[in-house]
């Protein structure tokens, strides 16, 4: 595994808009890479992930918003809400663009993290099942559990995810 050195750097303001249009490539060219250049998974405006659900969540009142930088470099993006009371934390997004994919970064990113809150008792996430990428990353390399899959049939036990539950 490489050893990448990684720094997350909290999110300007001046950095937010190309913060979201990052995030968005970097999702859409998973969709793009699995599915092709135009298929259902991607929303009307052609994105996998909405402006909405990123500004959701980097608004939101708990959350963190760092840009993942290497050697100077803004190479990603991620997202976490904290919840100082519990400890039981999620990390809402995390990006790399693909252009850096295959680096160690991903991986340094995570390791930043966990460095950044080690108070937390329990990591929680969410990726698209049709990302094996991902789901091999959080899985085989950071350690998290699958314990559901989200689908057409499954009926949720806890809130749905944020463009689920507002029609995104």
């Amino acid at each position: 595994m490489k050893n990448t050195k990684v720094t997350l750097v909290p999110l300007k303001a001046d950095d937010r808009e190309q913060f979201i249009l990052d995030n968005q490539w970097a999702f859409k060219y998973g969709a793009i890479m699995e599915f092709g250049e135009r298929d259902d998974h991607l929303d009307r405006d052609g994105e996998i992930i909405s402006r909405k659900t990123i500004k959701h969540c980097i608004d939101a009142p708990d959350s963190e918003a760092y840009r993942i930088v290497v050697d100077g470099k803004k190479v990603g993006g991620v997202i976490l809400k904290i919840n100082k009371e519990t400890n039981y934390n999620e990390l809402e997004i995390l990006f790399v663009s693909p252009e850096e994919h295959t680096k160690g970064i991903g991986y340094g990113a995570w390791q930043a993290v966990e460095a950044l809150h080690p108070e937390t008792v329990v990591w929680e996430t969410c990726t698209p099942y049709f990302e094996k990428r991902n789901i091999h990353f959080y899985v085989n390399k950071c350690g998290f559990q699958v314990d559901q899959f989200w689908c057409e049939y499954f009926q949720p036990d806890h809130e749905m995810p944020y463009e689920e539950k507002h029609g995104l």
